[in-house]
């Protein structure tokens, strides 16, 4: 019983400490796609980095949308610095869809795009979704 206890206390004690240092953001719709949802969930790690998974739900597909796009672009942009890609966002037959990724940056805007070249440069097509984080 003791054992047990203890282990419990130890999980308990791992689940606080996550949510301390965890944050959660919500991704404002942008109207584009009414009934997308998303959050942004951002930790930092050991070195100082931000962990940052991004979470949809409500996503139509891409090649559904007016004009139809190929695919989700997550995008950030640090203050005074162009956008940059942080990756594709796949969306699933349930119309939900994640993407992990780390960053350099602490404080930056984040949004979704739907694109005809998922390896763009720079954001061409419509935000979706959008938001700020800040981990100071």
């Amino acid at each position: 019983m003791r054992n047990r206890n203890v282990v419990l206390f130890l999980i308990f004690s791992l689940l606080l400490t996550v949510t301390v240092f965890a944050r959660e953001d919500r991704l404002n719709n942008t109207g584009a796609t009414p009934a997308a949802e998303g959050k942004v969930i951002s930790d930092n790690d050991r070195n100082g980095n931000t962990n940052v998974e991004v979470q949809v739900k409500h996503m139509a597909s891409p090649d559904a949308l007016t004009p139809p796009k190929t695919s989700y672009v997550v995008w950030i942009q640090s203050r005074g610095k162009d956008p940059e890609p942080l990756g594709v966002l796949r969306v699933n037959h349930d119309l939900e869809g994640s993407l992990k990724a780390t960053t350099p940056y602490k404080d930056f805007e984040i949004f979704i795009t739907a694109e005809d070249n998922p390896k763009s440069d720079m954001p061409s097509g419509m935000t979706i979704l959008k938001g700020t984080v800040e981990r100071h």
